[in-house]
């Protein structure tokens, strides 16, 4: 087994451990994203990619496998996932980009003091 399926395989794995000990919140948050994911004015493909999105800009590797994983099944392209992450890439790129007033401000504030 290869370290991404091993990865997804460990995920459920843990998530069933979890299960065993706290069914009734396991059962309402497998309920609550079978709902979030479900086709509607958004389809599934795009449901899986925005995820993918959202796990890219915060890091989080689990769900950037299994979003990945799932955005394939549900038919994304290696473009389509690509292009999501340039998205994410520009998202969290631009977070740091618009902090340049503040910067900005410090810099105005604080050259003078430090000479």
């Amino acid at each position: 087994m290869d370290h991404y399926t091993q990865a997804i395989h460990d995920y459920k794995e843990g998530v069933g451990a979890f299960q065993q000990m706290s069914p009734d919140f396991t059962r309402a948050y497998n309920e609550f994203t079978g709902v979030s994911f479900a086709e509607g004015m958004i389809s599934q493909k795009d449901k899986q990619l925005i995820a993918l999105g959202v796990s890219l800009a915060s890091q989080d590797e689990y769900c950037i496998l299994y979003h990945t994983m799932e955005a394939l099944h549900k038919g994304a392209s290696e473009q389509e996932i690509y292009e999501t992450l340039q998205v994410a890439a520009a998202l969290r790129g631009g977070s740091a980009f618009s902090q340049l007033p503040l910067v900005q401000g410090a810099l105005k504030e604080f050259s003078n003091r430090v000479q």
